[in-house]
């Protein structure tokens, strides 16, 4: 219909209240999943890290200060952890923080550390015209995504260092030496530090704006916390992990990366349908992830879609689009807005024709939460 393919589509839903499926097509098919791949992430962040879990952002000192003069002899590092939602005012914070610490002057240099991360910017399978056109440059220390002036940095650490030594200056802070990307050795001592909203709040970012950056962020957090390693792979591996202990069906998943832009993810409507109802038979993440998704015609990616209808207010889903693959999975609520219907759909075409799909998905969403009332 309209240059979908039925035999590229995979969907499900499935009726809470009776305990069976109401509908079924292809849910086994492999299928590219565009942006519900950012559930698994979201599901797995929530669960492994904690709904409480904070990044840190750190200033480490490597020398000593001079109490009588405020002289730090030596380097200032900052030091990043991973945090997508550092920005310039946090660095103000830390420079506020440092001053507070009695340091007036610093002779040595400022340091960006990303270490904590590898250095690879993108994820695997990206087109090229992905590179920060659908996310800016990963690293361990990004701050407001990368922008340095009018553009954005292909050195994001090196261009954290450089603000960060102009809100050294702008808090009063001698600095004469230059800012450079570096790296802390040995054990330092902690002169400010910061931490980033709770993960509720950055999965609820992620979920609702289908923030590519804020997902591969996670996922490398995901691998430096449960696996010691900021790669991409080492977090899709604490994903995987995290779907075999909720006993999904893997036949045919492929974790590749944590924003579904790589050509080499692959979902199952079956797999994303388990994964959901998982999440509401999970007491310690439930409401954090349901309240995550976009809501019809509220907010999020979902604000312009289904303003009108029983949909309206009453389907919470993640939503999910690229030149090859459209998708929109989640919850149909009752008029006390408790899940009563789950369901996950994935189309696939080379193009895939999105209006279409939108419109197919709308009206599938529609008829369930009708059914729901």
């Amino acid at each position: 219909m309209n240059g979908i393919s039925s035999s590229h589509t995979g969907a499900i839903a499935f009726d809470l209240s009776r305990g069976s499926r109401v509908y079924n097509q292809n849910a086994l098919l492999p299928l590219r999943p565009a942006s519900n791949e950012k559930l698994t992430v979201a599901i797995t962040a929530l669960d492994r890290l904690g709904s409480s879990f904070q990044i840190p952002t750190q200033v480490l000192g490597d020398g000593t200060l001079d109490m009588a003069t405020g002289v730090w002899q030596g380097r200032l590092i900052l030091r990043g952890n991973g945090d997508p939602s550092l920005t310039s005012r946090g660095l103000a914070r830390l420079a506020a923080q440092v001053h507070a610490a009695g340091i007036l002057k610093v002779t040595g240099r400022i340091l960006g550390d990303e270490t904590y991360f590898d250095s690879v910017r993108v994820g695997p399978g990206w087109k090229a015209s992905f590179y920060k056109e659908e996310s800016p440059p990963l690293s361990a220390l990004v701050v407001d995504r990368a922008r340095l002036g009018s553009r954005v940095s292909d050195q994001p650490a090196l261009a954290a260092a450089v603000l960060f030594r102009r809100a050294l200056r702008a808090a009063g802070i001698e600095v004469p030496g230059r800012a450079v990307k570096g790296s802390a050795t040995g054990t330092l001592a902690v002169v400010a530090e910061i931490h980033s909203a709770l993960m509720s709040t950055l999965v609820r970012r992620m979920d609702r704006q289908s923030d590519n950056f804020y997902a591969e962020m996670l996922l490398k957090e995901l691998g430096a916390v449960k696996r010691g390693s900021g790669t991409t792979a080492a977090g899709a591996r604490v994903v995987r992990s995290e779907l075999n202990e909720r006993r999904l069906t893997m036949t045919g998943i492929r974790i590749a990366d944590g924003s579904g832009l790589s050509a080499y993810d692959r979902l199952t409507a079956t797999s994303i349908f388990q994964l959901l109802r998982s999440a509401l038979g999970d007491a310690t993440i439930k409401d954090a992830f349901v309240t995550s998704l976009p809501v019809a015609g509220v907010n999020g990616t979902l604000d312009d879609r289904m303003r009108t209808g029983p949909a309206h207010r009453h389907v919470f889903a993640k939503t999910g689009t690229t030149d090859r693959a459209s998708a929109l999975s989640g919850y149909a609520t009752n008029t006390a807005f408790a899940p009563r219907y789950v369901f996950a759909i994935l189309q696939n075409g080379n193009p895939i024709p999105w209006w279409y799909a939108r419109q197919s998905q709308d009206r599938f969403a529609q008829v369930l939460a009708g059914a729901a009332q």
